[in-house]
């Protein structure tokens, strides 16, 4: 796994990596927060949950921005070489897909901890009467 990570390129794992640490960090504050308090709203729980969604798509679109940035630097290099062995692009394509695949997975880990979230806040408030 760590050998992944280094052939997606450190820096957008490494902005990838904290994303996925905020998004869990985000959502597990406001999770925690609705869960204990008394005068908590359906609608602003689930809203402040929900950011955590958001972050989880800006996690995929920056892996996205990680693989055309790859992609443009290795056309940049085919166009100086010229000809140059396609087992090469292909590993060259692979390695770009890293970061993009690591964004989607955040953001769909951030889409089913919203939707944890969302059925533990709505148990907690039929609990309490006020759904």
């Amino acid at each position: 796994m760590k050998e992944m990570f280094f052939m997606g390129g450190a820096l957008f794992m490494g902005i990838l990596s904290i994303l996925l640490i905020v998004m869990v960090s985000w959502i597990a504050y406001h999770l925690i927060g609705a869960l204990f308090s008394n005068n908590t709203t359906l609608e602003k729980a689930i809203q402040k949950v929900g950011y955590g969604q958001s972050i989880g798509l800006f996690a995929m679109i920056i892996g996205i921005f990680g693989q055309l940035l790859g992609l443009f630097n290795m056309f940049s290099v085919l166009e100086q070489v010229g000809s140059i062995s396609p087992s090469v692009i292909y590993g060259g394509i692979k390695v770009s897909m890293i970061p993009t695949f690591y964004g989607i997975i955040i953001y769909l880990l951030s889409i089913l901890l919203r939707f944890v979230a969302g059925i533990l806040i709505e148990k907690k408030l039929e609990k309490q009467g006020i759904l």
